[in-house]
């Protein structure tokens, strides 16, 4: 069983934790697309097809979004809430992955309708290892909707 094709969203501002998570994903042989979305404003257009992203037929949808909460322009709940809100992205998988241990980031997110919250590890390896699961999970287990 490989893993599914399709593209990964990462939105995630921090240059240090987008290689780390790129760096993660090939210890891991995680061969998927990755698309880097540097705040949320950029991850809706690319998602939508629109702004600077503007294309006349919006792109083919991810299998899963990781999204960072901390985020320029548009933080990521807001960003949740709108991938939520829209018929086309409304149930496409989304992972939180912050660095973030409020309380309160992790029951908003899953109100606004996240599929699964995971906080950053500090260590490369437990991150590697927490990547390693997400990615059996999500892209080998899951039976995304049609």
């Amino acid at each position: 069983m490989g893993m599914r094709e399709g593209t990964i969203l990462l939105v995630e501002d921090n240059a240090d934790d987008e290689a780390l998570t790129l760096r993660a994903f090939k210890k891991n042989n995680i061969s998927n697309q990755v698309v880097v979305a540097r705040d949320g404003v950029e991850a809706l257009d690319w998602l939508n097809g629109t702004g600077a992203h503007a294309v006349s037929a919006p792109p083919a949808l991810p299998i899963v979004i990781l999204l960072d909460l901390k985020l320029p322009r548009l933080d990521g709940l807001e960003v949740l809430r709108r991938i939520r809100g829209e018929e086309r992205t409304r149930l496409i998988p989304v992972v939180i992955l912050t660095s973030s241990n409020e309380d309160a980031d992790r029951v908003a997110g899953y109100k606004l309708g996240a599929n699964s919250y995971v906080r950053k590890p500090v260590e490369f390896e437990k991150f590697v290892d927490g990547v390693r699961q997400l990615g059996l999970y999500w892209l080998l287990l899951n039976e995304p909707p049609a």
